[in-house]
């Protein structure tokens, strides 16, 4: 592990001489471990000429907005709220391969018009080098038409190395679970609706609230699929979670509640 942290640590040199190349920058952030990270490090050597950018859509849940404010106030972030329009956009809402890209698209677009009217020099996101061996991410072609750079990926960061570098500097996220938007509960070619957005929040909450940490509950119409982590199975279906969860789901307007067993995993939905 000491090798690994003297590893990561030497990148983080890196990527602080990679930001001072910025006279100012803006940030998309949603409280992830990525864009937390790089926050705190662009914060560092930036200050006040570092701006965030969180987005409010129905595929942010409203306990991540929360935490994610509250988490750039305690570290005294500069940060703003903005508001893109991906619901508008009716290649959006059908849900086809692309539905990252039009809703990358958006919000970097939205970042793009607050950086022309704030005089920023940049934009850029916390993409890391593990996400570049992801071929499905049709978000990074929004990335490249809008000129975002990705500090993180550019110095060949992984994510391990940022959840050790988090920790080092005692950021909450370092070990925080993954997390996508909500859209991506929604199998792809499968409209999506604020309506369903909203089920599917509200079922997740019922599994963080009987503590379970990485999970997922993928929306087929009347249909729940739950994911949760291997080891995490044994106690979803054992009593009373089990009977608690189906209860609770099916209150929300699920018919049929199933589990997973094959695990959480990403990407379940996409086709």
């Amino acid at each position: 592990m000491s090798s690994l942290r003297e590893q990561a640590l030497h990148k983080e040199l890196k990527l602080k001489k990679y930001l001072q190349n910025f006279t100012s920058l803006v940030i998309a952030y949603s409280g992830g471990v990525d864009s937390t990270y790089l926050s705190a490090v662009a914060h560092e050597i930036l200050g006040n000429r570092c701006v965030l950018l969180i987005a409010d859509t129905p595929s942010m849940p409203r306990d991540e907005l929360k935490e994610a404010l509250e988490l750039a106030k305690q570290q005294q972030w500069n940060i703003s709220i903005i508001y893109p329009n991906e619901f508008k956009d009716e290649r959006f809402l059908k849900n086809d391969p692309y539905r990252c890209y039009y809703c990358k698209s958006e919000l970097f677009k939205t970042m793009m018009e607050f950086a022309k009217q704030n005089n920023f020099q940049a934009i850029a996101c916390g993409e890391n080098a593990d996400d570049l061996l992801d071929t499905t991410r049709s978000g990074k072609l929004a990335m490249q038409k809008f000129g975002v750079i990705t500090p993180l990926s550019e110095i060949g960061m992984t994510k391990q190395e940022i959840r050790i570098l988090s920790e080092l500097r005692q950021l909450p996220t370092a070990d925080k679970p993954s997390f996508a938007c909500l859209s991506s509960r929604i199998p792809t070619g499968t409209p999506i609706t604020i309506e369903d957005l909203k089920r599917i929040e509200n079922a997740e909450k019922i599994l963080k609230s009987l503590g379970f940490k990485q999970y997922r509950v993928r929306n087929h119409q009347n249909l729940a699929r739950i994911e949760v982590e291997l080891q995490d199975l044994p106690r979803l279906i054992s009593e009373p979670i089990r009977e608690k969860v189906l209860q609770e789901l099916q209150k929300l307007g699920y018919r049929f509640v199933t589990v997973d067993i094959a695990g959480y995993r990403t990407g379940s939905t996409a086709s």
